[in-house]
C-alpha cells in the first residue's frame, strides 16, 4: 500500500465516522456498517495516493461501503433466506436511499456523527467498553492508542473493542438520539470519550507529530453539539471551557521545526485571545450552578494558566487548591503527576518528589512518570537524576516530538549547561 499524505490520512480520519453515521442510519446495523466502512478506507488508502483525491470523497467512501453493505445482506438474505423479515424491518420511507453524498444529517438536523456517539455509549455496554469502543468508531483512534490512554494492553483492548461491538448489535438499539430521560445513563461516558479524543489530538500519543488538530477540532465541535442539547449541565460546559481553554494554548506548542515548546516557554502572544475568553465565560458561569465536576475543575485550572500575563505569575497556590479538590473527586492516576507539579511550585521540588515516592501501580514503567520525575530532579538541581529519568522517560514515549524533546534535556544536563526551569510535560488523558 502507497503511504498516506498526512492530509488524505486526515481526511479519511475525519470522514469515517461520517460514513459509518450514514450508513447505520440507513441500514439500522452499526457493525456490519463500521466493518463495511473500515473496508472502504482500505480501498481509499490504496486507491486515492496513485488516482488522487475524488471530487467528493465523503460521498467515494458512502458508494463505496454501501456496495460493501448491499453485498453482505444480499449474501446474508441468501444463505439465511431472510427476505421478508428483512424487507418488514426496513421503513417505507427507507426504500429509497438517498443519494451517496447526501448530508449526514438525520430528520431533525442533528448531525450523524453526534447520534453514533450516543450510540457507543448505549447503557448495555460497561463505561468501559463504551468509552473504548467510541474512540475507536467516532474517535478514528487506533486500538493501541486507546490501550495506552486506558494503560492496558492492546490485545485487552482490541478484545474489549470486539465484545462491545457484538453487544450493540445483540441488543437491538436503533440509531437514533435518546430522549431526555436517556441522557443520563449515557452522559458521563459520552464526555469522557470527547475528553480522550481531545486529548490524543492536543498532545498525540505516539508518531510524528505532536498535535492533531483534526482531532481536537472535532472533539470540540461535537462537544459543542452536547452543549446545544444541555445548556444548564455545568459538566458539559466545563469540558467545552477545558477544550477551549487548553486549545488556546496549540499554536504555541510547536517550534518552527515542529518541536515541543513547554508552557513556561512559550510565546503568550500566540495564543487564542477568543478562545480564552469563550472558555472563561463558560466555567465562570458553569461553576456557580453545581454541583461541581472533574471537568470544571480541570477548566478552572486551565483559566489560571491562561489568564496568567506570564509564566512567573502563575498562581501556583491557587493551581494547587484546585488539584486538591480534583483529586477528592477522581481517582485517575494522571491527577497525582499534575499535582505534585503544582506541589512542587509552591512547596518545593522535594515535596513534590515525595508524592510519588509510591505511585499508583497504573503508572509504574509510564513515561509520564518518569518525565515529572526528571523535572521534579531537575528543578531541585539533582542533574543525574534527571537525566537517567528523562532518558528512561524518552525510551518509553511513543510520541517522537516528546521523545527529542526529552532526550535534548537528558543530553544538555549531561553537557552541565545550566539549569534551566521547564512547566510540566503536557497532561495525559485524565489530567
Amino acid at each position: 500500500m502507497t503511504a498516506l499524505e498526512p492530509d488524505v490520512e486526515d481526511l479519511l480520519r475525519t470522514l469515517a465516522p461520517q460514513v459509518v453515521g450514514v450508513l447505520t442510519r440507513r441500514w439500522g446495523d452499526f457493525s456490519a456498517a463500521e466493518d463495511a466502512v473500515q473496508e472502504a478506507l482500505l480501498d481509499a488508502a490504496s486507491q486515492w495516493p496513485a488516482e488522487g483525491v475524488p471530487h467528493s470523497p465523503r460521498g467515494w467512501l458512502v458508494q463505496v461501503a454501501g456496495r460493501r453493505m448491499t453485498e453482505q445482506v444480499r449474501s446474508e438474505q441468501a444463505r439465511r433466506r431472510r427476505e421478508e423479515l428483512v424487507a418488514g424491518q426496513v421503513p417505507d420511507d427507507r426504500r429509497a436511499a438517498p443519494g451517496a453524498d447526501a448530508d449526514a444529517v438525520d430528520g431533525s438536523g442533528r448531525d450523524d456523527t453526534l447520534t453514533l456517539l450516543f450510540l457507543c455509549c448505549h447503557p448495555v455496554l460497561s463505561p468501559a467498553s463504551a468509552i473504548a469502543l467510541t474512540l475507536r468508531s467516532v474517535g478514528g483512534l487506533t486500538t493501541g492508542e486507546i490501550a495506552r490512554a486506558f494503560l492496558v494492553p492492546e490485545s485487552t483492548m482490541g478484545q474489549r473493542i470486539s465484545r462491545a461491538k457484538q453487544s450493540i448489535k445483540s441488543s437491538g438499539a436503533r440509531f437514533r438520539m435518546p430522549d431526555a430521560a436517556e441522557w443520563p445513563a449515557r452522559l458521563d461516558a459520552v464526555l469522557h470519550v470527547l475528553y480522550l479524543i481531545f486529548n490524543e489530538g492536543y498532545a498525540s500519543s505516539s508518531g510524528s507529530e505532536l498535535r492533531r488538530v483534526e482531532l481536537s477540532r472535532e472533539a470540540i465541535r461535537l462537544t459543542r453539539g452536547v452543549h446545544a442539547q444541555l445548556p444548564g449541565d455545568p459538566e458539559v460546559a466545563g469540558l467545552l471551557a477545558l477544550m477551549l481553554l487548553t486549545e488556546a494554548r496549540g499554536p504555541a506548542r510547536t517550534g518552527p521545526d515542529g518541536e515541543l515548546v513547554p508552557l513556561a516557554e512559550q510565546d503568550r502572544t500566540r495564543w487564542d485571545p477568543d478562545a480564552i475568553a469563550e472558555g472563561v465565560a463558560l466555567i465562570t458561569a458553569a461553576l456557580p450552578r453545581g454541583p461541581v465536576g472533574p471537568y470544571q475543575v480541570q477548566a478552572a485550572i486551565a483559566a489560571v494558566h491562561d489568564e496568567a500575563p506570564t509564566a512567573a505569575e502563575t498562581d501556583w497556590p491557587q493551581i494547587l487548591a484546585l488539584y486538591g479538590v480534583l483529586a477528592r473527586l477522581s481517582d485517575n492516576p494522571l491527577i497525582t503527576l499534575n499535582r505534585a507539579v503544582a506541589v512542587a511550585m509552591v512547596e518545593g521540588p522535594a515535596a513534590g518528589l515525595a508524592l510519588l515516592a509510591d505511585p499508583p501501580p497504573a503508572l509504574a514503567g509510564h513515561h509520564r512518570l518518569h518525565a515529572v520525575r526528571a523535572h521534579l530532579h531537575e528543578l531541585a538541581g539533582e542533574r543525574e537524576a534527571a537525566v537517567a529519568d528523562y532518558r528512561t522517560a524518552a525510551h518509553r514515549t511513543a510520541s517522537l516530538p516528546e521523545r527529542h524533546h526529552l532526550t535534548l534535556r537528558a543530553a544538555r544536563l549531561a553537557a552541565q549547561d545550566p539549569p534551566h526551569t521547564q512547566d510540566a510535560p503536557t497532561p495525559g488523558p485524565g489530567a
